[in-house]
């Protein structure tokens, strides 16, 4: 319970300890840390996150054996998947997982109890991390000391997967070729894309789309056709 000063005139009104939030407390909430509000969306994030988590792990996935964009294409007909190293960064060890590890390891040293054993891989432990956090948020938010610093991590870690799971298909920015549909006898010639969100690349001009492994070797193939005829026409003006 906070204590009344004598002088009531000197007194402040507890505020939410959500660094974001900093609202008084409702007479309610007297002999808490954060607002009720703060805490509702805080536990809506943590139940949110396995399953970001799994979305995110799919793209990650997507993205295995994908080539250095600078390096030579002999070989494969395939156009290159350009890494995500935000999505790697979230799913790796030192991502997701982590973040929500040292929570919890703080909020068991505070309580008291032992330190959290291993828990496995990330796709293992986030769940576990994410009951834990769950479970003993109702105690954090009116004992513990760091609940605003705790509930301003755990709002930018939900961000960060949230804008990522969730954002829409755009032109990506790693070249892949020039366009080889043929317009009226000659190609068009416009620069691709590549998205390491999806298999699927979009020409900004005529509105072609390769989409699927197979798709992609297609237009490989055709490119190459068309460096090949350039090259034959360019030896015989020569």
């Amino acid at each position: 319970m906070h204590d009344h000063p004598t002088d009531l005139a000197d007194y402040e009104w507890p505020v939410c300890a959500a660094l974001r939030c900093q609202r008084q407390l409702w007479v309610a909430e007297a002999g808490r840390l954060a607002c009720r509000p703060c805490e509702d969306a805080t536990l809506a994030r943590i139940r949110e996150l396995p399953a970001l988590f799994v979305r995110l792990n799919a793209t990650a996935m997507l993205m295995k054996g994908a080539r250095r964009t600078d390096t030579a294409t002999s070989g494969s007909r395939t156009p290159p998947i350009p890494p995500r190293l935000d999505v790697l960064a979230l799913v790796g060890p030192g991502g997701i997982a982590a973040r929500l590890r040292d929570i919890e390891d703080a909020w068991r040293k505070a309580l008291g109890w032992t330190i959290a054993p291993w828990r496995g891989s990330p796709a293992e432990a986030i769940p576990q991390h994410a009951k834990f956090l769950d479970g003993n948020l109702l105690w954090a938010c009116g004992d513990y000391e760091s609940i605003g610093q705790d509930i301003e991590t755990l709002r930018e870690l939900h961000g960060e997967c949230k804008a990522i799971a969730e954002e829409k298909q755009r032109f990506g920015n790693v070249k892949i070729g020039r366009c080889p549909i043929s317009i009226e006898g000659a190609p068009c010639g416009e620069q691709l894309y590549a998205s390491g969100r999806s298999f699927k690349t979009v020409c900004p001009a005529c509105r072609t789309a390769w989409e699927g492994e197979d798709e992609w070797r297609e237009l490989r193939a055709a490119q190459e056709a068309v460096v090949e005829e350039q090259f034959q026409q360019t030896g015989a003006a020569a």
